[in-house]
């Protein structure tokens, strides 16, 4: 996210980070982006519709993962939902880069890459009941206590994520963080319109079909609990 001196900074989905791409990332960066990606300011600014169906070629349940990372899980999704259309939301062109390397190795069609912020796209161009599904996994826990007002599961973020959903949609979360972790848990169950599918104040069991990423195995090592949180939008 970036940084402001100002307490009343609005939060963002992401974190800046310098982009340093490897010579593959950037090939595909070059050779892909304009045919599988989408920049969000260009969504905001009017200059491109926000048209799903238009970008898939079909209409089709809708999920959007925000931070994709590296793009390890969201191919993996994608690949194993070949029915349901994926909107990966991330900034760091380097991980677009490599998720993009993935989509054309694996020649997946129904994976469509955003740039930018979700916060905003959610907010203003985003239908309400629109989204099968929000996959939140593993955002900035910004560890320190001044700096946890960042942190992007806030009431106001969950309530503009419920509203996103269409009914029986589901809001998948997961952290490592144990603070965050209940963090998520008490925002969520405060939120007006969502259920906990696993029941008042439970974790969800870690989901078979959730991908384990490079980023999880390396904090189970550090001795690190994942937390999974799967709320529903009830009518």
């Amino acid at each position: 996210m970036p940084e402001s001196a100002s307490p009343h900074r609005e939060i963002t989905s992401f974190v800046h980070h310098r982009a340093r791409f490897t010579e593959g990332q950037l090939n595909a960066w070059n050779r892909w982006w304009s045919t599988y990606g989408h920049e969000i300011s260009a969504l905001l600014d009017g200059s491109e519709p926000y048209d799903p169906p238009a970008w898939f070629g079909r209409t089709a349940p809708l999920i959007m993962e925000i931070g994709s990372g590296m793009g390890e899980a969201s191919a993996a999704m994608a690949a194993a939902e070949p029915d349901i259309d994926h909107l990966a939301v991330e900034v760091f062109e380097p991980g677009l880069g490599q998720l993009l390397k993935r989509i054309v190795e694996a020649d997946l069609r129904n994976l469509v890459l955003l740039r930018g912020d979700a916060v905003a796209l959610l907010r203003e161009r985003v239908p309400p009941a629109s989204l099968a599904g929000l996959r939140i996994f593993f955002p900035d826990p910004w560890p320190k206590r001044r700096h946890r007002k960042r942190r992007l599961i806030q009431p106001a973020f969950v309530a503009l994520a419920a509203s996103r959903l269409a009914p029986g949609g589901t809001l998948h979360m997961a952290t490592d963080w144990d603070d965050y972790a209940r963090q998520m848990l008490t925002v969520a169950e405060a939120a007006e319109g969502l259920e906990n599918t696993a029941g008042p104040g439970q974790w969800t069991p870690r989901p078979e079909w959730r991908p384990v990423t490079k980023f999880e195995r390396r904090a189970l090592r550090e001795g690190r609990t994942v937390h999974d949180l799967i709320f529903r939008r009830v009518a």
